[in-house]
């Protein structure tokens, strides 16, 4: 083999390594998490208070996951190298042409994570995936917590993945869902203020009600907490906090 061939091999042969490290690198890349933090979110995971989100944020990467967080606009460039997006509490609702894009992300096999604090913000792109939230909180009268009915364990639990190795998780003030495939619902004893008196009466809704919720859209899938107190630090107990690890793997797509 003359010098000239031996060349030609010798750098055919570099050229094949760096394609196959470069291939090894972006298997092995941990998939990356957009947090929205753009829509007046009031508790965000940079910081530690008890009301905040850092305790997740940490979680996520712990299981395996990159963490970013967006204040700009969603668009199909904001998403186009992300595997998840969260979208908690938000307090400004996402424009049209958002409520689009995180559709279209949806549809090329995206995940997406929302927590509901008030469902108004949330309310055009929950509708566009043909789901739909209560018009008040929920009561509960069974697995209250500290004599407060808005606050309880939430117990009946689907075969999910979602809920391994687990037996409860504790909401603090959320919503009934609807419109997608319930995973974790309220005992038959809950209800829904309807008629706006703050007790219950015959014009209530009394129930057994969706509380997490999930759906496909394309080749991606869509889970709807109806509380974002879930995930703050305050409330990360054994079982939020197993919740929490659990819902990383459902981001990476698990």
């Amino acid at each position: 083999m003359n010098a000239s061939v031996k060349r030609v091999v010798t750098l055919f042969g570099i050229a094949v390594c760096m394609i196959i490290s470069s291939a090894m690198v972006s298997w092995g890349a941990a998939p990356l998490v957009l947090v929205d933090q753009g829509h007046g979110q009031r508790f965000v995971v940079e910081q530690e208070g008890e009301l905040h989100l850092s305790g997740l944020a940490a979680i996520l990467k712990e299981e395996g996951l990159q963490v970013a967080t967006g204040r700009e606009r969603l668009t199909d460039d904001s998403l186009h190298k992300v595997a998840a997006l969260v979208i908690s509490g938000p307090f400004a609702p996402l424009a049209p042409e958002e409520v689009e894009a995180v559709v279209r992300f949806l549809e090329r096999g995206g995940r997406v994570a929302l927590m509901l604090h008030i469902g108004q913000p949330l309310a055009g792109l929950i509708h566009r995936v043909g789901a739909d939230f209560s018009n008040s909180v929920l009561h509960e009268r069974q697995n209250v917590i500290a004599d407060n009915d808005i606050t309880f364990r939430v117990r009946d639990l689907a075969t999910h993945p979602l809920f391994g190795g687990m037996e409860q998780f504790g909401l603090y003030g959320g919503w009934a869902l609807n419109g997608l495939t319930p995973l974790a619902r309220t005992s038959a004893e809950a209800w829904v203020d309807l008629d706006g008196n703050r007790k219950l009466s015959a014009r209530d809704a009394v129930d057994r009600f969706a509380v997490v919720a999930e759906g496909n859209i394309g080749a991606g899938r869509i889970l709807i907490f109806g509380d974002d107190a879930i995930f703050q630090n305050r409330y990360l107990d054994d079982g939020n906090t197993r919740l929490a690890r659990n819902l990383a793997h459902w981001l990476a797509g698990g």
